[in-house]
């Protein structure tokens, strides 16, 4: 769930609303009469999403990863160790 601020507020308090963004990962929506509203998100959130949409904007990628996502939530594949997975991508002995 997300904190909503106005302006005056966010402006009073951005250090404080800050810190609070950086430690619960969840975005300030800042409101602002007759603009726009905005975010705050820690920057690496931000990219995350970016990067989660670019990944599923094709729509056979995002069907493979989701069908990933699924068996590893159906505990279906193999695990393997690092040193397995660092040997098949020749990278280990």
């Amino acid at each position: 769930m997300s904190i909503d601020v106005t302006y005056t507020e966010a402006r009073a308090n951005l250090a404080k609303l800050w810190d609070q963004a950086e430690s619960s990962r969840e975005p300030i929506m800042i409101r602002r009469r007759g603009k726009e509203n905005m975010a705050l998100i820690p920057a690496d959130e931000l990219a995350g999403l970016i990067e989660t949409a670019h990944l599923l904007r094709s729509p056979r990628n995002a069907e493979r990863l989701l069908s990933a996502l699924a068996r590893s939530r159906r505990d279906e594949g193999t695990a393997e160790s690092i040193r397995d997975l660092k040997k098949a991508i020749g990278l280990g002995e």
